[in-house]
């Protein structure tokens, strides 16, 4: 049964609403342990290997399930009852963590079981993503979402900075133990879903499913320049520019330190980005909202570029502080403007078409990354991003005047 409306709530009462709670502490759980998990199966890939070209395998492998079910998962959220779908999910990717913390665990040579239980994890986070990302419209009070949008990001870059600096010294007491907190942590994740409440009921689909609906999430993406320039634009701006999969050989060859320094500097990125989404939460973005957007991810090119040229270890520190403090600035506008501009009925299929090219920017950037590193060597691999990254912000500028002329959120909500 889902909670009755209430009246509207003064900002600074949103962080009171239970089910809000729910929500912001299953994001910062789930993201905790996705963030430790991924700091600590990097840096055992780079352990057995020693080769930038078995990261980049690594991101591939964690990308392609969202590429491969992405006409699925989005069906799924939107014809079942999406608490229910994300902690299935979350429940099933807690047993991927602990498969990978057994095979470490049992003196492992070879890298190919690695990535089968990455892909497995990739598999259930494909499914969890659009049904978990829809919720906030669902729970948000009347007239908050964006606030709440600014809370769920910071619950998010707060586990970036717990979680780096978890699974990096975890991984220094034992290669097991990152990946049995990921596990733990994705299962606490699971039980705040469970008990999460709508604050407006959830549009399920109960008519025939065809291929034709399960596609629908491209053809209303592809249809509304709005969405795909905000989309796309976070496909292509961090493909280029995504280097913290390189972070493993920045930290061991360029800066000299360990898995602890590795640890921290993940962290650093999650400091930026978490001190933005504070303030964000506080006092949100109203207007000019698609220049911001498009600065922000300038900025974002800029660190990179700093990232790639320096050797020094508190110049690197800086630089993920500053481009992952400008990403957050992205993923709050981005991540408010796509739900609110989508109808609830097609959320999570829209929702499974971003997730692609979030993870198109991420795992596929990280492969794209690992290649690049491979053959041009590391500081052009990253820096060269970073300049890609200026290209792409300039073309979105000239090519995408209706995300560049958003200048508030109540433009581009829906009706329904």
């Amino acid at each position: 049964m889902d909670a009755p409306a209430a009246a509207t709530p003064s900002a600074g009462s949103v962080l009171k609403d239970r089910y809000v709670r729910l929500v912001l502490s299953g994001s910062f759980l789930h993201a905790g342990a996705v963030i430790a998990q991924f700091t600590a199966i990097g840096k055992l890939v780079y352990d057995l290997s020693h080769r930038a070209f078995d990261l980049g395998w690594l991101g591939l492998a964690e990308f392609a399930p969202a590429l491969v079910f992405v006409t699925l998962t989005g069906s799924v959220a939107d014809r079942f009852d999406r608490r229910r779908v994300a902690a299935i999910a979350f429940v099933l990717e807690a047993a991927c963590s602990i498969g990978i913390g057994l095979y470490a665990h049992s003196q492992a040579t070879a890298i190919w079981p690695i990535y089968l239980l990455a892909i497995g994890f990739g598999s259930c986070r494909a499914f969890a993503i659009p049904a978990a990302r829809s919720m906030p419209v669902n729970v948000a009070p009347d007239g908050q979402l964006p606030r709440v949008a600014a809370l769920s990001s910071t619950a998010w870059q707060a586990a970036s900075i717990v979680g780096p600096v978890l699974g990096g010294v975890a991984y220094a007491l034992g290669r097991t133990w990152p990946f049995i907190i990921a596990a733990a942590m994705c299962l606490c994740s699971a039980t705040c879903y469970t008990f999460v409440q709508f604050r407006r009921p959830q549009e399920i689909r109960k008519d025939r499913p065809t291929f034709h609906a399960a596609v629908a999430g491209f053809r209303f993406v592809r249809h509304t320049p709005l969405l795909l320039g905000a989309i796309a634009l976070d496909l292509f701006a961090v493909l280029f520019g995504g280097a913290v999969a390189l972070l493993p050989i920045i930290a061991d060859e360029r800066l000299g330190v360990g898995a602890v320094g590795l640890g921290f500097l993940r962290a650093a990125g999650g400091i930026g980005a978490a001190a933005v989404s504070v303030a964000l939460a506080w006092r949100p973005f109203s207007r000019k909202l698609g220049r911001k957007l498009l600065v922000a991810v300038g900025i974002f090119g800029l660190g990179t570029i700093l990232l790639g040229a320096t050797r020094q270890y508190w110049v690197a520190f800086l630089a993920m502080v500053v481009l992952m403090g400008a990403d957050m600035v992205s993923v709050f506008i981005r991540g408010t403007i796509v739900p609110l501009a989508t109808p609830d009925d097609m959320r999570g299929r829209v929702l499974a078409v971003e997730n692609l090219f979030i993870g198109g920017s991420n795992e596929l950037g990280a492969w794209e990354s690992g290649m690049a590193g491979q053959w041009l060597g590391v500081p052009w691999a990253v820096a060269g991003g970073g300049i890609a990254t200026l290209v792409i912000v300039g073309f979105w500028w000239v090519v995408f005047p209706d995300l560049r002329d958003v200048d508030r959120f109540e433009d581009v909500a829906v009706t329904k």
